[in-house]
Protein backbone atom coordinates (compact mmCIF):
# COMPACT_ATOMS: atom_id res chain seq x y z
CA UNK A 1 0.00 0.00 0.00
CA UNK A 2 1.11 3.32 -0.77
CA UNK A 3 0.68 4.45 2.93
CA UNK A 4 2.16 8.06 2.40
CA UNK A 5 -0.19 8.92 -0.74
CA UNK A 6 -2.99 7.69 2.26
CA UNK A 7 -2.24 9.53 4.60
CA UNK A 8 -1.25 12.90 2.43
CA UNK A 9 -4.63 12.39 0.96
CA UNK A 10 -6.43 11.99 4.23
CA UNK A 11 -4.83 14.89 6.12
CA UNK A 12 -6.16 17.08 2.86
CA UNK A 13 -9.36 15.82 3.92
CA UNK A 14 -9.67 14.22 0.76
CA UNK A 15 -11.73 11.14 0.11
CA UNK A 16 -11.05 8.04 -2.41
CA UNK A 17 -14.21 9.77 -4.81
CA UNK A 18 -12.52 13.01 -4.72
CA UNK A 19 -9.39 12.09 -5.60
CA UNK A 20 -11.02 10.01 -8.59
CA UNK A 21 -13.48 12.65 -9.59
CA UNK A 22 -9.86 15.14 -9.88
CA UNK A 23 -8.28 12.65 -11.63
CA UNK A 24 -11.39 11.97 -14.38
CA UNK A 25 -11.27 8.08 -13.60
CA UNK A 26 -13.34 5.36 -11.58
CA UNK A 27 -13.38 5.41 -7.88
CA UNK A 28 -12.35 1.98 -8.09
CA UNK A 29 -9.34 2.44 -10.38
CA UNK A 30 -8.02 5.04 -8.23
CA UNK A 31 -8.27 2.58 -4.78
CA UNK A 32 -6.25 0.31 -6.91
CA UNK A 33 -3.43 2.62 -7.17
CA UNK A 34 -3.48 3.80 -4.36
CA UNK A 35 -3.23 0.16 -2.88
CA UNK A 36 -0.57 -1.20 -5.48
CA UNK A 37 -3.30 -3.36 -7.30
CA UNK A 38 -2.28 -1.12 -10.59
CA UNK A 39 0.79 0.53 -12.06
CA UNK A 40 1.09 3.87 -11.33
CA UNK A 41 2.29 6.22 -14.69
CA UNK A 42 4.34 8.86 -14.15
CA UNK A 43 2.07 10.80 -15.95
CA UNK A 44 -0.95 9.62 -12.98
CA UNK A 45 2.18 10.34 -10.09
CA UNK A 46 2.38 13.78 -11.42
CA UNK A 47 -1.73 14.51 -11.50
CA UNK A 48 -1.88 13.16 -8.26
CA UNK A 49 0.83 14.79 -6.69
CA UNK A 50 -0.55 18.00 -8.01
CA UNK A 51 -4.06 17.48 -6.67
CA UNK A 52 -2.17 17.05 -3.13
CA UNK A 53 0.20 19.98 -3.84
CA UNK A 54 3.57 17.75 -3.47
CA UNK A 55 6.09 16.60 -5.52
CA UNK A 56 5.82 13.12 -6.88
CA UNK A 57 9.30 12.02 -5.48
CA UNK A 58 7.85 12.94 -2.15
CA UNK A 59 4.76 10.46 -2.66
CA UNK A 60 6.32 7.79 -4.49
CA UNK A 61 10.08 7.27 -4.28
CA UNK A 62 10.80 5.46 -1.13
CA UNK A 63 8.31 2.67 -2.52
CA UNK A 64 9.71 2.93 -5.46
CA UNK A 65 13.20 2.50 -4.32
CA UNK A 66 11.97 -0.28 -2.35
CA UNK A 67 10.31 -2.14 -4.60
CA UNK A 68 13.51 -1.95 -6.72
CA UNK A 69 15.43 -4.49 -4.13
Amino acid sequence: MNLKLKQLRQKKGYTTTYMAEQLKISKPFYSQLENDKRTLSYKMAIKIADILKTKPDKLFYDEFKERMK
